[in-house]
């Protein structure tokens, strides 16, 4: 029974495990659990496997063999990433864990309604209960993606063998996609009013005054008018943390200042901070903030559109091209670094129509392939509200998959079974390599053959 490293769709629901439905789990009450396999320090829990197996089955999907065998292996297979980085000295920054967490956070929260009083009514627990529930599964999550990459890092294919692959499926393995989409988009954060960062500036500059005339303590503003949700429920803490890890404006405020010293306000992408450093010891320190993000106002979105209006004539034009301007200019991060184009899962700039979100989608719906859209204000994944265009380059009908129009899957596609026989060897060495002791109900799985 051949199970190793089954699909990343599997891998991906691994992954996604111990969040969003792990915290309902444990709000909901657990059945009596027990230990069906340790691996060094960490084990997997019966409980574990069943709620990766109910998950997976409320998604419809599909896989050869016994799905609940598949599953486990691949808890296995996180276990021992997990325990090999930590003989290996592979690690994450805690500001990694914390971004993660934070973002874990803000899509448990959107589910419920968006506020910690309706977190409470839905789980029974705040905010920092759940977030130290999630922050080991995090952490250990960000640690085996860790490890994986650097398993694979240096695998690569060539032509010839993503040729030599496809002539290997049958035609009656051939998926056959649905309508696809390329899109790209440029996109623009509004830059606040002058008059809106100076009103934020004398906010912080009040709140100064008041701890440092004993009105107030830092913990209790911090607690009430902080708006960084990683650090609120903390009365603004962090903990400790590496030079490098924070913000550069932030740091170089934590390494100028003395003990117990509190800033002026200053300025990050994330908005307006005062910083009070606790301690400091070599290149680590411990400090906490307060942080308050200017409001934008209707002239701030307005002047966005102009600005991309702008942009698009110029595109129109043929003064510019669209991929340039995304690159040097667009303000989103993951589009840009591509041109602007949104990828698929393997980095493939088509998206299927069934996966776009419905505002993306009833927008390209009223547009002809090759052209622009006016400016469309939208709202982010992390609640930010932004203005952007869209680029409607091609639209690709259903079709059973080919080598001339998708050799990029394809590729990806033949990259990805390099990389799980590269996996495959890594393990055969790594379980020798750490304990692993499986329960005897399990054996039939043969995951340890």
């Amino acid at each position: 029974m051949n199970l190793k490293f089954i699909s990343s769709a599997l891998v991906g629901l691994v992954f996604i495990l111990g969040s969003f439905n792990e915290v309902k789990a444990q709000g909901e009450g657990v059945l009596v659990d027990e230990i069906i396999c340790k691996i060094d320090s960490y084990v997997i829990l019966k409980s574990e496997l069943e709620r990766a197996y109910l998950e997976f089955l409320s998604r419809g999907q599909y896989t050869p063999g016994d799905v609940k065998c598949n599953i486990l292996q691949q808890l296995v297979i996180e276990k021992v990433l997990i325990a090999k980085a930590e003989i290996d000295s592979v690690v994450v920054s805690e500001l990694e864990v914390e971004s993660s967490l934070d973002g874990r956070i803000n899509y448990i929260l959107a589910q419920v309604g968006g506020s910690e009083e309706s977190l409470i009514e839905a789980y029974g627990k705040t905010l920092e209960q759940i977030k130290e529930e999630l922050r080991d599964d995090i952490r250990n999550q960000l640690i085996s993606q860790r490890m994986r990459s650097t398993i694979t890092e240096e695998v690569k294919v060539s032509p010839s063998e993503v040729k030599k692959f496809y002539n290997k499926i049958s035609s009656e393995d051939l998926p056959y996609y649905s309508t696809e989409v390329t899109i790209g988009e440029i996109v623009k954060e509004p830059t606040v009013s002058k008059e809106e960062r100076q009103k934020v500036i004398n906010q912080l500059k009040d709140f100064k005054n008041l701890i440092l005339s004993g009105q107030a303590t830092f913990p209790e503003l911090a607690k009430k008018h902080s708006q960084d949700p990683g650090s609120r429920a903390n009365g603004g803490e962090y903990g400790w943390v590496k030079r490098g890890e924070f913000a550069p404006e932030y740091e170089a405020a934590a390494f100028t200042m003395d003990v117990g010293e509190i800033s002026e306000p200053i300025e990050t992408d994330f908005g307006m901070h005062i910083v009070q450093l606790l301690e400091r010891r070599g290149n680590e320190y411990r400090s906490r903030h307060i942080l308050v993000q200017p409001k934008f106002t209707e002239s701030d979105f307005l002047r966005a559109e102009h600005y991309l209006d702008s942009i698009k004539t110029l595109i129109e034009l043929d003064s510019v091209t669209f991929e340039y301007i995304a690159k040097e200019y667009s303000d989103d991060q993951i589009t840009s670094s591509s041109g602007g184009f949104m990828l698929d899962p393997n980095g493939v700039a088509r998206i299927s129509v069934e996966d776009l979100e419905p505002s993306m989608f009833f927008t390209i719906d009223t547009m002809t392939v090759g052209t622009i859209s006016e400016p469309i204000r939208y709202r982010d994944d992390q609640g930010k509200d932004l203005v952007r265009i869209l680029f409607y380059k091609d639209k690709i009908k259903p079709h059973q998959a080919n080598l001339n129009q998708d050799y990029q899957k394809i590729y990806a596609a033949t990259l990805q079974n390099k990389k799980t026989i590269v996996m495959n060897e890594w393990y055969d060495g790594a379980k020798t390599e750490v304990f692993i002791d499986l329960d005897e109900d399990y054996r039939s799985c043969e995951i340890l053959e």
